[in-house]
């Protein structure tokens, strides 16, 4: 067995058969890492680290946390096959700003106002990879464990005025992780050579929160805790030899294989090119098998819940100010500044959106026939619009009011949360049952109602409300309450 835990893999010693997938595994790294408008002011940007966070044990349990996750999945290896497997992770470090003071030394200070950047405290999040590479007959029996450890240190980066001078500069702290990982293979009985892999990644960091009862210091001991956690821990797997079974759509003789597997805080799916099966992204956030990023998008922007085209407008919008505060926010954050404002338009075009393939309809009872087209063909400009934004528009959001069973529902009314099976978003399902506000009702271009809400007793509605995120359900999906 080979093994490699340095803080950092580089791309000599990253897999080769990972390639392909390690776009979509940065996505998950970073998703959500900081979001528009990418200031560390925001309020959406003082509660982070939500994928994957893998905390100290003495911590997690008490306060609905984990402090490991667990992947298990079915391959066949061919011969003497050997797996590759790569743990990636953040390690946040805390950051804080000092400005050089005029007698000498340094002052902690809250801002250190620069002409191009804001500098504030943060928490950075750097990349951490274990990697390995290990026969599968060596996994077999008791398998194999892998302890690893990032040590604490402190570094100090000085940064320099327009004068030339010293103006201040960044400490960042970085406390120690201790980790392991756990590997296991057992042949399966049945007339194919099949293995479940199970793969477990545990924080072990002995560190234990600090006395002290009610939420204020809950949300202490967490700020304490996640430098000491794994963030958005997740795992690629490759095998040289042999494949990977998917989980989510098997062959019909491993369907009880699958359903017997134990998957907890991550999902395993088939990643890499379309067509493989040797590579497995097992990530916190649930993806289909073969994820992909779509083509068009021209940089990361760290926040998939959102559009490349609204966010990189929105980005090109900020003010002057609130650019400088984005800057001196985050590198990362930075980088975003600068691609929304270097964006040519045919870029931007393409953000626009695309048609990956195409439906023609042979009559009005005949067999639908799907062309597929070029990603590189894939832009669709039609002759004529297929909607006037010019047209006149008679809708008022904030007035408009539709029948449900019979009685008025609009904005004001209090509704009871429904979700049909249809729906992809499983937070959406989650809400089932739930009491909501309606904010507004929309109609779309095509003739379709849906209703903006804000859930009940959910402390961020405010939030919500002020920013205009809401969350949005058909007519068919409430019921109205009775005492609306």
């Amino acid at each position: 067995m080979t093994a490699t835990d340095g803080s950092v893999a580089t791309t000599a010693t990253a897999d080769p058969r990972f390639a392909a997938a390690r776009q979509v595994a940065d996505a998950v790294l970073l998703e959500g890492y900081v979001l528009y408008p990418y200031r560390a002011s925001a309020a959406k940007n003082r509660l982070r680290w939500q994928f994957g966070v893998l905390v100290p044990p003495a911590w997690g349990p008490a306060h609905g946390e984990h402090a490991c996750q667990r992947t298990e999945v079915l391959m066949e290896p061919r011969g003497d096959a050997t797996l590759a497997l790569e743990l990636r992770f953040l390690h946040a470090q805390r950051r804080t700003v000092q400005r050089a003071l005029d007698g000498g030394g340094f002052a902690e200070v809250d801002e250190l106002h620069l002409a191009d950047r804001v500098l504030v405290p943060w928490d950075e999040g750097t990349e951490e990879h274990v990697e390995l590479t290990v026969p599968v007959a060596e996994l077999t029996g008791e398998g194999i464990t892998v302890p690893f450890t990032r040590p604490a240190r402190d570094d100090i980066e000085n940064v320099v005025g327009d004068d030339g001078r010293t103006a201040g500069r960044l400490v960042r702290r970085t406390e120690e992780i201790e980790g392991v990982l756990r590997l296991r293979a057992v042949e399966l009985d049945g007339a194919y050579r099949v293995f479940r892999l199970t793969a477990v990644v545990e924080n072990t960091s002995p560190w234990t929160p600090g006395p002290g009862p009610g939420s204020d210091a809950v949300a202490a001991d967490r700020e304490a805790a996640l430098p000491r956690s794994l963030v958005a821990a997740h795992l690629l797997l490759g095998l040289d030899s042999g494949s990977f079974l998917s989980m989510t759509d098997p062959p019909e003789w491993a369907r009880e294989a699958v359903a017997a597997c134990e998957n907890l805080h991550t999902w395993p799916v088939l990643a890499g090119e379309a067509g493989r099966a040797d590579v497995v992204l097992s990530s916190p956030i649930i993806l289909e098998d073969h994820p992909a990023i779509a083509p068009e998008s021209a940089g990361a922007m760290y926040d998939a819940t959102e559009i490349d085209e609204i966010l990189a407008l929105r980005t090109a919008a900020l003010t002057d100010q609130e650019k400088r505060e984005a800057r001196g926010t985050d590198a990362r954050a930075a980088a975003v500044i600068d691609l929304a404002d270097s964006l040519p338009p045919e870029v931007l075009e393409r953000l626009h959106g695309a048609v990956r393939s195409l439906r023609e309809v042979t009559g009005p009872d005949g067999p639908e026939q799907i062309t597929e087209i070029p990603d590189e063909e894939a832009v669709f400009r039609p002759d004529t619009p297929w909607w006037d934004p010019a047209g006149a528009d008679t809708a008022d959001p904030a007035r408009d009011r539709i029948t449900i069973d019979g009685a008025p529902v609009g904005p004001g009314s209090r509704v009871l949360l429904r979700p049909g099976p249809r729906r992809t978003d499983a937070q959406d399902l989650f809400l089932h049952g739930r009491a909501a506000l309606v904010e507004a009702v929309l109609h779309d271009v095509d003739g379709g109602v849906h209703l903006a809400v804000t859930v009940e007793d959910d402390p961020g509605a405010d939030i919500r409300r002020e920013q205009g995120r809401f969350l949005y359900f058909q007519p068919d999906e409430v019921t109205l309450l009775e005492d609306a």
